[in-house]
């Protein structure tokens, strides 16, 4: 992954937040949603890269669907250290989505969830994708939805209206920006937005040709959290993009 020495430290002093909070069926968005649809298009895959694996919930579960090999990396030694505790016949190294520590065409599969918008250098980490998968590899790509998850975007009451109205802020979408989100008390996450165009284009001058393109509704797990929540039913906050090497073209 390519971050500053002080993304990275970020990362390993807050590795716990992530683990506690995201993983082991903690999260209602990845227990009902990111990992069924990994699920789905992670099946039939023989060798697997989960890129950016933290704790290694996804690589686990490409074990479990069959997968015969599944490798994960991540950028802090804390994420690695408890993905190689959990176990689950994954292979986990520690090592930036900018160099794969990897040869050329080992994989059927590379997937990275939720893991490009903390990544710097998004070209080098797309061309090292594609580098290391097959022709005809699929690339499993989710994101934090670029429009609608922005640097300033949040909840707004309007008690100018009468009756008041809450609704969602969209923040400025077509300006590519890094920041660090208070994510809880104390705690920062380094975040980089990218309009969805940047994503598409990177993908497309490494050979990675979009043939789905996903925007769920967020789960009922998540819409229960808060009773304004209901409101954001319509509004994703996920985008999935299935992407296939095609070389020659």
């Amino acid at each position: 992954m390519s971050t500053s020495e002080n993304e990275t430290d970020l990362w390993e002093e807050n590795a716990q937040w992530w683990i506690d909070g995201f993983t082991e069926g903690a999260d209602a968005e990845y227990e009902e949603q990111i990992l069924p649809l990994a699920a789905q298009e992670l099946q039939g895959m023989g060798s697997v890269l989960d890129v950016g694996c933290g704790d290694g919930q996804v690589s686990r579960l490409a074990t479990k669907i069959g997968a015969s090999f599944v490798a994960g990396v991540d950028p802090t030694w804390n994420q690695v250290r408890v993905a190689a505790e959990r176990g689950g016949g994954i292979h986990v190294s520690k090592a930036g989505a900018d160099a794969l520590p990897f040869f050329d065409e080992t994989f059927d599969a590379v997937v990275a969830c939720l893991v490009f918008e903390h990544i710097g250098d998004v070209d080098a980490a797309i061309s090292e994708v594609a580098r290391v998968l097959r022709p005809r590899g699929r690339f499993c790509f989710f994101l934090n939805h670029p429009l609608l998850q922005t640097p300033g975007s949040g909840w707004i009451d309007d008690h100018v209206l009468d009756p008041p109205e809450q609704y969602w802020r969209i923040g400025d979408y077509l300006i590519e920006q890094e920041s660090h989100e208070e994510v809880e008390k104390d705690i920062f996450i380094p975040f980089i937005h990218r309009p969805l165009s940047r994503y598409v284009n990177a993908l497309i001058q490494n050979g990675l040709y979009v043939e789905r393109m996903l925007e769920p509704a967020p789960p009922p797990g998540f819409l229960a959290r808060a009773e304004h929540y209901e409101s954001a039913s319509t509004i994703p906050r996920l985008l999935y993009l299935r992407a296939v090497k095609i070389d020659g073209i």
